[in-house]
Parts: C-alpha cells; sequence; structure tokens
C-alpha cells in the first residue's frame, strides 16, 4: 500500500492511495472509488480528498453531511435558486392550463364568434388530449435525454407561440370564415405540443433539485399550478367574454401570463442540474435508457396498475373540464352565476370533486416513480399521462353519443350551429367508470416503494465502504 500527493487541485489536499484496503489519512478525509485494471489483474485506487470547510457552494441555503464513524462525510447540497425553478415551471404549467381550457367555460360564445358548431368547439380542447399521446412519448426521451432545461425552455416557447396564434385569429384584418377557426386550431397544437414538456416534469424537478424532505412538496406545488391554471380559466373566460365580441380581450388577457412564463423560463432556468446533488437519489441517478425503461414499467404489475386507473382518473377529469358548461347551461346555470334551485348543494359536489381529485394528483405521480424506480422519472410520469389523455379523448369524442337533444325553457345555452344536449347519461357513465377504477386500484395495487430502499442502501453501502478496517 502506498500513497503519495496529486498536484494540481488547488485548495484541496489529495492523495492517491492503491490497496485493497485503503484507510482514510485522516478522520476527517472524504473518499471516492474507481475499479481499473493494470496489468489484466483487478486493482483498486482510492482518491482521498481533504475539503477544506470554509470552501461552500455560493447560493446554497441547506446541506446535510452524513457521518459514520470512520469519518466519510457525504455532502448533499440544497440551492436557493431551487425555488425560481419551481416558480418558473409552475407558472408554465399555470398559464398552459389556462390555453388549453379558454374556451370550453364558453363553448357557446365561441361557436356564435367563429361560426362553428360545439363539435368543433370540443376539438379545442381535445386537440390538447390528442396530440399528447404521440408527443408524450418524445416528451419523456426529450425530459431523460436532454434534461429539465430544455423542456422547459422549449414548452415555454411553444406555450408563447400558440397563444401568439390565439391572438393572431381574432385580429380584424384577418377573414372571418376562411382564417379565423384554423389559426386558432394551429395555435391550440402548439399549446398541446408544450403541455407535457410541463406536466411530465414535476417528479423530475422535485428529484435534482429538492432534498428528500421537500421532494413532495416541489412535487405538489408544480402538479397544482396546472388545476390553478383550470381555476383561472374557469373564473376569467366567462367574466370577460359575456358577449362574442369580447374575445379579442380574452385572447390578450391570456397571452400576458403566457409571456411573463416564457420569460421566467428562459432567463431563469440556468443549469440542466445543480452542481451538487441535494440527496442520494440524485447523486446517483442511474435511470434506465428510455426504450428499456418503458420495456419495464408494461413487465411491472403495480405500475400497469396504476397507469390505467389513476391514468383513468385523470381522464374523467380533463374530459368533465372541458364539457362542464355544455352539462351546466342546459339546466339553466349560466357561465357566470344564475345558481338555479340548487346553489349550496352544487358548490359542495364541485368542491369535494376538486378537492379529492386534485390531491391525489402529485401523490399519484409520486407513487409511479417509487413503483416504478430506477426507471427515469419522466418516463414513469409520462405514461400515465399519455393513458390519461389517451382516456380522456376517447371519453369527450364518445360521451355526446349519449347525450340526448333538449328543448327546454330552462336552459341557459345560447348555442351556434349546435343544440343543447342532456347530459345525464355521460356523466353517469363518467361515475360508473371512476368507481370501477377506483375498486381496482384499491383491490389490486401493491407495490414498495423502490426509491426510498435504493437511497437507504446507497447511504448504507457509502458509510461501510468508508469503515477503516481494523
Amino acid at each position: 500500500m502506498g500513497g503519495d500527493p496529486v498536484p494540481g487541485f488547488a485548495g484541496y489536499q489529495v492523495w492517491l492511495i492503491t490497496g485493497s484496503q485503503a484507510p482514510l489519512p485522516s478522520a476527517d478525509w472524504s473518499r471516492a472509488m474507481w475499479t481499473c485494471a493494470v496489468d489484466g489483474a483487478p486493482a483498486r485506487w482510492w482518491l482521498c480528498c481533504r475539503v477544506p470547510r470554509m470552501m461552500e457552494p455560493k447560493g446554497s441555503d441547506g446541506d446535510r453531511d452524513r457521518e459514520s464513524e470512520a469519518g466519510l462525510v457525504l455532502r448533499y447540497q440544497s440551492y436557493r435558486r431551487r425555488w425560481l425553478v419551481l416558480f418558473a415551471s409552475s407558472a408554465l404549467s399555470c398559464s398552459n392550463a389556462m390555453c388549453w381550457l379558454t374556451f370550453a367555460p364558453i363553448a357557446d360564445q365561441t361557436a356564435r364568434y367563429f361560426h362553428i358548431s360545439m363539435d368543433q368547439v370540443n376539438w379545442l380542447s381535445m386537440i390538447y388530449l390528442i396530440v399528447g399521446v404521440p408527443f408524450g412519448f418524445w416528451t419523456t426521451w426529450i425530459l431523460d435525454m436532454l434534461g429539465l432545461k430544455t423542456s422547459l425552455i422549449l414548452s415555454s416557447w411553444l406555450n408563447l407561440a400558440g397563444c401568439a396564434m390565439q391572438l393572431l385569429s381574432v385580429a380584424d384584418f384577418v377573414p372571418q370564415e376562411s382564417w379565423k377557426f384554423p389559426l386558432l386550431m394551429v395555435g391550440q397544437t402548439l399549446g398541446a405540443l408544450a403541455q407535457p414538456l410541463v406536466l411530465f416534469s414535476p417528479t423530475k424537478l422535485a428529484a435534482i433539485w429538492f432534498p428528500e424532505q421537500q421532494r413532495a412538496t416541489a412535487n405538489m406545488i408544480s402538479s397544482m399550478a396546472n388545476p390553478l391554471g383550470i381555476l383561472f380559466a374557469n373564473i376569467l373566460s366567462p367574466m370577460l367574454v359575456k358577449k362574442p365580441s369580447s374575445m379579442p380581450v380574452l385572447m390578450i388577457v391570456y397571452a400576458v401570463p403566457a409571456a411573463i412564463a416564457c420569460l421566467l423560463t428562459s432567463v431563469g432556468i440556468r443549469d440542466k442540474v445543480p452542481p451538487t446533488p441535494p440527496s442520494a437519489g440524485a447523486a446517483n441517478s442511474t435511470s434506465e435508457p428510455f426504450f428499456r425503461g418503458v420495456k419495464m414499467l408494461l413487465k411491472n404489475k403495480a405500475y400497469l396498475i396504476l397507469m390505467v386507473c389513476f391514468g383513468g382518473g385523470i381522464g374523467v377529469f380533463t374530459s368533465f373540464s372541458a364539457l362542464l358548461q355544455q352539462i351546466l347551461c342546459v339546466r339553466g346555470y349560466s357561465n357566470v352565476s344564475r345558481m338555479r334551485d340548487q346553489p349550496y348543494g352544487l358548490a359542495v359536489v364541485c368542491s369535494l370533486f376538486g378537492l379529492l381529485g386534485f390531491s391525489i394528483y402529485p401523490v399519484g405521480m409520486e407513487l409511479g416513480v417509487e413503483c416504478s424506480y430506477p426507471v427515469g422519472e419522466a418516463t414513469s410520469a409520462g405514461l400515465i399521462f399519455v393513458s390519461g389523455q389517451l382516456q380522456g379523448s376517447l371519453f369527450i369524442y364518445f360521451l355526446p353519443a349519449l347525450a340526448q337533444p333538449v328543448t327546454s325553457d330552462g336552459s341557459a345555452c345560447q348555442v351556434g350551429v349546435g343544440a343543447a344536449l342532456d347530459w345525464t347519461v355521460p356523466t353517469l357513465v363518467l361515475a360508473a367508470i371512476c368507481s370501477l377504477e377506483a375498486c381496482c386500484f384499491a383491490l389490486l395495487f401493491h407495490t414498495e416503494y423502490r426509491r426510498v430502499s435504493a437511497e437507504d442502501d446507497e447511504d448504507s453501502s457509502a458509510l461501510l465502504d468508508g469503515a477503516v478496517s481494523e
């Protein structure tokens, strides 16, 4: 066994030690190990590095030292700018959700302004679901191979371009019949391309930027930004468009948060990953290659159950959000106020639906990562989202066939070319699907927390490797 100083490491004391049982030079030294071959025989080279305590990474607001009795120090660092990355991602997700459901709460006014049918109005929402299915696979590859920074910046510019096309579709110089609706569909398609890039990111963002105890919180904040955008769309669209001529004002208002989100993302996200990992999972990320990861997921029984059942819940919520105005207007509820007959009951039911539905979303995404580890976070979250988009598009496409035309005097629908429909049967079908998938999940889903176990094993292995040989 021998040791020699290694030059070229300013500010550090570094020794290169050979031997199968290389001890630490002193109790406050850390080391990393490489396995190599010398003349065909395996040999161990230990790089022991004494890091001065005063050398702290700039911009950090928390660190954790895990130290064994032998003195091995494992340091993970979190940075204050992780909150800026989280805020930029959340703002982008919120803006994209607003663009998605811009027209769903004002379906009747949209049909009148663009001179289209209610089926065409539904396509403005359904295009997000249809595009999300094939593009979702490409998105998982982008996130796992090119990284979070590339994904979010690309998403922000696509989202801004979509809002710009929406704004162009209501310009006075655009011919009404031949160009307005096609331009609007192009804008919605660009927004649909942006959606998977930001919706697949919460689990990966939480994993690479936040320490273990903050991962669930970061995932929750980023995931809930999308429902917050849905809330804003359902409030702002009916308030701003009380008559078809107000449509241009709505487009301008929705373009503002898209521009802000694009600026925050492009300027605020500077690094692909933080300089120092925040946790053992981030430090030892060994995500499987994309296609191998997909193959592993398709063989994982627990993940498949989660993908179908949780994806079904996403699909039900997506379709219900897109069709809500058409469901309620036939019962006399206007886009803004008129709470006919049962205002409190309707408010309670909708609140419970949102409370219970939204709360499960970040938990389900984290559970997908835990039961599929070491598959990449983007891949596991992406396939669940693709499942939800596929089921949601099927619901939106087929449920109107179950609705029956009505001519009720109490209807508040201001339809253009289409007719008001009674959605009693379709909503009962959605309720039955929710109940069936919830029961299947509760009875059939069983899994271990693979990522948590792997991180615990990694910490234990590191401490054992650092033990001093007697």
